[in-house]
């Protein structure tokens, strides 16, 4: 039995993960974890940044119809978040940590906006 192929909006989620991933580590950080997830949600990637731990959040969106990227990274989405890394932080150990948005309006790194301390 062959794999049923994922739908478009997936793939293209990881490849925007893997993109920023690769983009962040150009700029300096370390990636630990893609993809964490527990009872409260999942992170998409945790990197550190010097001495900082650094949860950060990917939304690739083409069409700005709804609001754009950033716009898709709702109160709740943000809640759903910190309750996801204060998890992280109580079985990884605690340290300082920074909230961080990577939006893109397409799969191409000159397409990468980096917002540090996002929210």
């Amino acid at each position: 039995m062959s794999e049923k192929p994922q739908a478009k909006h997936i793939t293209e989620g990881q490849a925007a993960e893997q993109l920023a991933a690769t983009f962040l580590q150009k700029n300096g950080l370390t990636l630990l974890e893609k993809n964490y997830r527990c009872v409260h949600g999942e992170i998409d990637l945790i990197m550190r940044d010097g001495k900082t731990l650094v949860f950060i959040e990917v939304r690739l969106r083409s069409n700005a119809k709804f609001g754009g990227a950033g716009m898709s990274i709702t109160p709740s989405k943000q809640q759903k978040l910190s309750r996801t890394a204060e998890l992280y932080l109580q079985t990884h150990g605690d340290s300082a940590c920074r909230f961080d948005a990577i939006l893109m309006h397409a799969l191409d790194t000159t397409a990468v906006e980096w917002i540090k301390d996002a929210f």
